[in-house]
């Protein structure tokens, strides 16, 4: 049962957006299909910011989990509480895609840990306190591609190592090494052949005529 304190006003629209989402990702459906079919709310009718947070989560979602993913080390998306993934998302939309008015970024976390107070776990009010932190810490809104892999989550620090290895991989060094010479005695080949010369008598052809014995 939601506390009284976001049972009104904003607060009670941003538990709102929470609920759309979260029956979003549970039903696997558009937001657009939860808000035209039957949604339960904890206390209604729905606000028309809840709306607005919901849509625009769900139209900035990949930038939006870029972001979290970034700073969110140690934790997937995936492995976080459901509540606490999609509260996030609405918090980071009303912190960096909400236009119509300029929200103070205290004011956003504040009531995000109010929200999460009521619908996560114990762990949840910091959890989402840390994370919102982090993420305003920032001037820009945080990128999963332009943060190093010890900072990432695990899924990109895996990715991160993954691709390092690549690059140092003995095996794939000498094959391209050999792949390299290859290529320079097709190179070669080629030339000969076009000029009409054998191979072996390429290594003569640019000889400078001062360089002989009998040379000028």
């Amino acid at each position: 049962m939601a506390s009284l304190k976001v049972n009104r006003g904003r607060t009670l629209a941003r538990s709102q957006a929470l609920q759309i989402l979260f029956q979003s990702e549970m039903r696997k459906v558009s937001v657009e299909d939860v808000l035209a079919g039957d949604y339960t709310l904890s206390k209604g009718p729905l606000a028309p910011y809840a709306i607005e947070i919901a849509r625009g989560v769900s139209a900035n979602r990949d930038r939006i989990d870029s972001a979290l993913r970034a700073v969110s080390a140690n934790w997937t998306l995936e492995r976080m509480p459901g509540a606490d993934r999609n509260l996030l998302r609405a918090a980071v939309y009303e912190l960096y895609f909400q236009v119509a008015d300029t929200l103070d970024a205290a004011v956003v976390i504040n009531e995000a840990v109010e929200i999460a107070k009521a619908y996560g776990t114990d762990e949840s009010a910091g959890f989402v306190n840390g994370v919102l932190g982090r993420i305003v810490r920032d001037r820009h809104l945080p990128s999963l591609q332009h943060v190093a892999c010890t900072i990432t989550a695990e899924d990109a620090e895996a990715a991160c190592l993954a691709a390092l290895w690549f690059e140092i991989d003995p095996k794939r060094l000498a094959a391209e090494e050999e792949a390299a010479r290859a290529a320079e005695e097709a190179r070669a080949r080629f030339e000969a052949d076009d000029f009409g010369f054998a191979e072996d008598d390429l290594d003569h052809i640019f000889n400078d005529p001062f360089d002989a014995e009998a040379g000028e």
